[in-house]
């Protein structure tokens, strides 16, 4: 999904529930603080969407934008109707939450979730698309490890805090094993690269101007 696609989400589900703030969260949060963000973290087409006044009308959105709707087959796309109660969030996440609006929202402000909120949401989901979308973000520099570790303790569960530790260290792991193999690769490329190198040719012995008797 581009940002373009979810601001068209949130535009319609705006119009939808006669709402003027729409809550974004789930993995295409992540196009409020990056528009621009790396292609591996944009591949769902799907958006979890919700209004911020009236979180009961997340069905409404669902059953008219939803998948396999009009919407869906129309553009390609569609909405999730998801309450943020249904997601695990750390405490204060409400006030780290990235604003934007413009002509293509027609008047519609989403609100996206922060990315280490996101991140720390994921880590806590735990299915393996969550940590690989965790270590993508690491990967790409758009969270810090200590940063992250920081925003997992602000969960209120302790049940939950250890879940996003365990699957943190996971992920640390999984990026330490990407460098390595990518490390032997490139090893593996200037070697083969080496032995199909052609031999310099010899280079002619000087014997030097010969004296005269």
């Amino acid at each position: 999904m581009t940002r373009s696609q979810l601001e068209h989400v949130v535009r319609a589900a705006g119009a939808i529930t006669d709402e003027q703030k729409i809550l974004v969260l789930g993995s295409q949060s992540i196009l409020g603080a990056f528009p621009q963000a790396p292609e591996s973290l944009t591949v769902s087409r799907e958006a979890d969407v919700c209004p911020v006044q009236d979180p009961a009308k997340a069905d409404l959105i669902s059953g008219t934008i939803g998948e396999i709707s009009q919407f869906d087959t129309t553009f390609g796309y569609y909405a999730h109707g998801l309450p943020p109660n249904a997601c695990p969030l750390p405490h204060g996440w409400e006030t780290r939450l990235v604003p934007f609006q413009n002509s293509n929202t027609r008047g519609v402000t989403a609100l996206c979730l922060a990315p280490l909120d996101l991140a720390s949401s994921k880590l806590v989901a735990g299915r393996d698309k969550d940590k690989e979308f965790v270590a993508e973000m690491l990967r790409h520099k758009l969270i810090e490890e200590q940063a992250l570790r920081e925003r997992v303790a602000l969960f209120t569960q302790a049940e939950q805090r250890r879940i996003a530790r365990l699957n943190l260290e996971i992920v640390q792991a999984r990026l330490a094993t990407a460098v390595k193999e990518a490390e032997r690769a490139e090893a593996a490329k200037r070697e083969a690269a080496a032995k199909i190198s052609p031999a310099a040719p010899p280079r002619p012995a000087s014997h030097g101007p010969r004296m005269g008797m």
